[in-house]
C-alpha cells in the first residue's frame, strides 16, 4: 500500500501528462480544445486512476468527446507510464465532472432566492404593524392603584 503522498504526486502527473497528450499530441477531432481535465485520483495501492473532465458543448459534443477518451485510452496510458517510471501503470477511466453542473444549479436556486427576497422586500416596502408600535402591555396607573388597595 502506497502513502497518500505519492497516490497525490502520481494523480498531479497523470493530469498533467494527459491534459498535454490531449493538448498536443492525439489528433482525434472529437477531442479538441474544448475537453479540461479537472481532477484525478489514484486508488492507495496505485493501480487505478480516475481522469475527471469537462467538454463545453452540448450533449452531442460531451458524447463525441466520451468516445474520443475511451479510444484514446491505450495512447494515453502509455504516456502516463513513460512519464512516471513505475513498476506498475494505473489504468486509466474517464468519468465526466459533474461539478459545473452543481455550480449552475446552485447559482439558479440563488437567484431564485435572491428574487424571492426582493418581492418580500417590496411587499413589506409600505407596511405597517398589525398592532401597535409597541406591542407589550404596560400596566395602566388605574390598576396600580388597585392592586395597593387590596
Amino acid at each position: 500500500m502506497a502513502d497518500n503522498a505519492r497516490a497525490k504526486r502520481l494523480a498531479d502527473l497523470i493530469r498533467e501528462v494527459v491534459a498535454q497528450k490531449l493538448q498536443r499530441g492525439i489528433k482525434d477531432p472529437r477531442l479538441g480544445s474544448h475537453v479540461t481535465i479537472t481532477d484525478t485520483r489514484v486508488t492507495g495501492d496505485l493501480r487505478e486512476a480516475t481522469v475527471f473532465y469537462t467538454v463545453y458543448g452540448d450533449d452531442e459534443e460531451r458524447a463525441a468527446a466520451a468516445a474520443g477518451l475511451e479510444s484514446a485510452k491505450g495512447v494515453l496510458r502509455s504516456e502516463v507510464g513513460r512519464a512516471a517510471g513505475v513498476k506498475f501503470t494505473p489504468t486509466l477511466a474517464f468519468v465526466m465532472d459533474a461539478l459545473p453542473d452543481n455550480a449552475r444549479t446552485i447559482e439558479s436556486l440563488l437567484d431564485k432566492a435572491r428574487q424571492s427576497d426582493e418581492k418580500v422586500r417590496e411587499a413589506s416596502a409600505g407596511a405597517k404593524y398589525a398592532g401597535d408600535a409597541d406591542p407589550y402591555r404596560k400596566p395602566d396607573e388605574d390598576d396600580e392603584t388597585d392592586d395597593s388597595t387590596e
